[in-house]
């Protein structure tokens, strides 16, 4: 193998093509033998597993980084290194500590409860609930809610504000319990949650089984256009199994009895799909242009085209680069960067480009449940957002940088002492 990677090959698909298909696997929705590359971002760990300080000179486990796109479906998708018993049982993200987000969730029900009639007799079931941050909006309308939940920690605070919540894996099993025990869903919400199950096929036959047969269910997932697009590589992590296109989703829910009928398209984690799906036979929703136009858009694009993730690679490295060099002549004239935020994207970005307190002494995050934790693989310590304002820093990076506005606006006082603020994609941008 050693000659191999060492050879001067143009074509990358030649390199992989050579690699064993068992060492790569295949592919989770068609078993296409997998040998084409999207991206190597490098070995890394976790992208949420946080290391508590008095662990800072254990090991770490390093996983490879390496999204690949099978020829046959088209899905972009990683190997599974760890199960989601490993990756979700003990979940350190919890969605209320966004206030954007919670905008978001209370503007989905309301707009769902409108357009579907939603009423007291109604049942809207989440999967990955998380903690209740979706659900205590649907409670307050009257209706009836079900979370389910792996992470037990997380659904805790679920269950505090009063929504029943199953702590469970979603898929086949738990839908036909669920279903036996009388529960039958008129909606279902699966918000960031398909991308982050190796089994898509166990998974997306859970609702087929649970949900009623008007029923409707909507998915929310970053829309691999606008990744591929914008260059948005560090939300390629390990518990993101797949990033998905409006044409794949739609053909695997059809390959479970289920129809999608309408799409809509919105700014969340860079630019995310929400895909309205109903059983096939259920006439009364009918396709909107909205979804022909989308998959007209994914198609001119190129994502069926492997040119385009070639290109992809290429622009990623010099965007690794960029940021390098701003670190590096920042520390070289005596200029100091920290971080906002701890999000998942930020330590794909963070390893991907080998950035460790040298450069970046410290981040910040507003969930408490990280701070005093120190990043997977960089060792960066994550503290309070307080630290910005006693340091006094010459510049803030934003890595969880989809919620730009609102910490530039939370942040906006560092402009008293004239810092500035950087955002790392898709190309290095200081403000």
């Amino acid at each position: 193998m050693e000659n191999v990677v060492h050879s001067p090959l143009r074509d990358k698909s030649q390199l992989y093509s050579a690699i064993p298909h068992s060492a790569i696997g295949a592919c989770r929705l068609c078993a296409t033998p997998l040998q084409r590359s999207v991206v190597d971002l490098g070995l890394s760990p976790l992208a949420n597993s946080f290391i508590k300080p008095e662990l800072q000179n254990s090991m770490e486990a390093f996983y490879p980084l390496h999204a690949f796109i099978c020829e046959k479906c088209f899905l972009v998708q990683l190997s599974e290194f760890e199960s989601p018993q490993s990756i979700f049982g003990d979940y350190i993200y919890f969605s209320s500590y966004s206030e954007s987000w919670l905008q978001h969730a209370k503007n989905y029900v309301k707009k769902q409860i409108d357009r579907f009639g939603l009423d007291g007799k109604s049942l809207v079931v989440e999967v990955a609930s998380n903690d209740g941050y979706l659900l205590q909006y649907v409670k307050e309308a009257g209706i009836r809610t079900l979370g389910v939940e792996p992470a037990a920690n997380v659904a805790e605070i679920a269950v505090s504000k009063g929504i029943a919540t199953e702590v469970s894996f979603f898929g086949a099993q738990t839908a036909t319990r669920l279903k036996s025990e009388g529960y039958v869903a008129d909606m279902m919400v699966a918000n960031n949650v398909v991308a982050h199950v190796p089994d898509l096929h166990d998974f997306l036959e859970g609702f087929r089984i649970l949900l009623a047969p008007q029923g409707i269910v909507t998915f929310e997932f970053p829309h691999l256009l606008r990744l591929i697009k914008e260059y948005q590589f560090d939300t390629i992590y390990h518990e993101h199994f797949s990033y998905l296109s409006l044409q794949v989703i739609r053909r695997a829910l059809a390959a479970h009895g289920l129809r999608v009928f309408d799409v809509e398209q919105l700014p969340t984690h860079g630019g995310s799909l929400r895909v309205f799906a109903t059983h096939r036979d259920n006439a009364e929703q009918q396709e909107s242009p909205a979804v022909e136009m989308i998959c007209t858009e994914e198609k001119e694009f190129g994502l069926e085209n492997f040119a385009t993730y070639e290109n992809f690679a290429r622009t990623v490295i010099d965007i690794k680069c960029g940021l390098l060099d701003f670190l590096i002549t920042s520390h070289r004239n005596g200029k100091v960067v920290v971080g906002y935020g701890a999000p998942a994207k930020g330590n794909t970005l963070l390893n991907y480009c080998g950035v460790g307190p040298e450069l970046i002494p410290f981040t910040t995050d507003a969930s408490p449940y990280k701070q005093n934790m120190l990043l997977p693989g960089t060792r960066i310590p994550v503290l309070s957002p307080e630290a910005i304002r006693e340091q006094k820093p010459d510049f803030v990076l934003i890595l969880p940088w989809n919620l730009k506005n609102e910490i530039v606006g939370s942040l906006s006082y560092i402009r008293e002492w004239g810092g500035k603020f950087v955002i790392p994609i898709p190309q290095v941008e200081i403000f």
